[in-house]
């Protein structure tokens, strides 16, 4: 390893490819093993590339993950508290859901509000 001062009094490392590679291979793997103690725990989960795949196709994204987590649609009215014509309302676009609402919903799913919004405008 060999260090150099750049003219700004930068502090730069050299150090042999193997020992650069090493390093990122450790970098990695210590990443790779957080997100699996994340999911492990429950503060993450892994979501299939399918239901990925219809939000960003425009699909409203509350019923896309009412349907990931196997809930009908009077199933999230009743964990909601909101009548099931309201959260049908919600997902055919005909309104977008007050802020209390969508705070219910996402709370109900398990998401964060922004995981809600539908970008495609309805």
């Amino acid at each position: 390893m060999q260090k150099i001062v750049t003219p700004g009094g930068e502090t730069l490392v050299l150090l042999p490819l193997a020992e650069y590679e090493r390093l990122i291979d450790a970098a990695e793997i210590a990443a790779a093993d957080r997100v699996r103690a994340d999911i492990a725990s429950g503060r993450d989960e892994m979501i299939p590339s399918e239901t990925v795949k219809r939000i960003l196709a425009g699909e409203n994204p509350v019923r896309v993950w009412r349907r990931h987590r196997g809930l009908s649609a009077r199933d999230l009215a009743e964990r909601t508290e909101l009548s099931t014509a309201y959260i049908s309302e919600i997902e055919t676009g005909k309104k977008d859901g007050s802020v209390s609402a969508m705070k219910k919903i996402a709370e109900a799913l398990g998401v964060e509000i922004g995981d809600l919004v539908d970008g495609s405008g309805g």
